[in-house]
């Protein structure tokens, strides 16, 4: 009787299924290498909406060599632009995260099912006042293995680079993940993206001219004069992405002079660092939880 019921509890910890979400970011990619050796029946997923930028699709190709298994990509079923006509051209913003719930979280809810899972979650042991997506869903429980093994941000760093893979290729111009026409880029990362990727950018402006025509605007000064700022109407709060460009020496003044003064006042501080504090100075927002570890 024992022995049978050994083998049962060994089949019911076999069904459960291991599951570790990869945005493209530094902290959910160390996540993954972090547990390669660790948890061997790991399951890595990418939520791919077809926004993503180019470096994000390369470092995933990069990170499927060091886990030596692939990462499965779960699309929506449905892309930005339907569900961009079901909300009636509004754009997704902090206060209508229309593309997380849709375009992320379903995904991966409908990727689980209903068999039990454990998702592992990339927050770190330094950042006890930040959350990661946990789903509601009863099936599903979830673990930080960052913060039960102690490991910081200089930890992060540690994984990416004796792994050999060290950070994406975008860190050099900004420091969230997620679609290259997100809501929560700060106004620096916008003219990074115009520079870097100036398709990427034109298609974002051209989304945001379609709501801006919608909604009754003739053009940025119209948009100015009628005060309709926010970002139910642009991508990046009170201005429009030609009016932030237009902006472009003024932005990367402001921007290299914060990171100036957190090299100056932090010795020997990392780059992907200075770079956070100076874009947390033109916008603190958290960014998304699903997208941004």
């Amino acid at each position: 009787m024992l022995q049978i019921r050994l083998v049962i509890e060994q089949t019911m910890v076999e069904s459960v299924r291991h599951i570790c979400g990869i945005s493209g970011g530094k902290d959910s990619s160390a996540l993954a290498v972090h547990l390669r050796d660790r948890v061997p029946e790991m399951e890595y997923f990418f939520c791919d909406t077809g926004a993503e930028l180019p470096e994000t699709y390369e470092y995933l190709t990069r990170l499927e060599v060091i886990l030596a298994k692939p990462i499965a990509r779960l699309n929506a079923s449905r892309g930005f632009d339907h569900w961009f006509e079901v909300f009636r051209g509004t754009l997704p913003s902090p206060q209508m995260r229309w593309c997380t719930k849709n375009m992320k979280i379903k995904p991966i809810e409908e990727w689980i099912g209903d068999e039990p899972a454990v998702s592992y979650v990339a927050i770190r042991a330094d950042e006890s006042n930040r959350k990661g997506y946990v789903s509601t869903k009863p099936n599903i429980s979830a673990r930080f293995p960052f913060v039960e093994d102690g490991i910081d941000h200089d930890g992060v760093m540690r994984i990416l680079n004796d792994a050999g893979i060290g950070l994406p290729a975008y860190y050099e111009w900004r420091t969230r993940s997620g679609c290259y026409f997100c809501f929560y880029q700060r106004k620096a990362e916008w003219i990074g993206l115009s520079e870097r990727h100036p398709e990427l950018f034109e298609r974002a402006v051209a989304i945001e001219q379609k709501v801006l025509q919608d909604a009754g605007v003739n053009g940025d000064a119209d948009f100015g004069d009628r005060a309709m700022r926010g970002r139910q109407y642009t991508w990046s709060g009170g201005e429009t992405l030609v009016q932030l460009r237009d902006r472009r020496d003024e932005i990367l003044e402001r921007h290299e002079a914060a990171v100036a003064r957190t090299a100056k006042t932090r010795a020997n501080v990392p780059l992907i660092e200075a770079l956070s504090e100076a874009f947390d100075e033109d916008d603190d927002t958290e960014p998304c939880t699903v997208c941004a570890l």
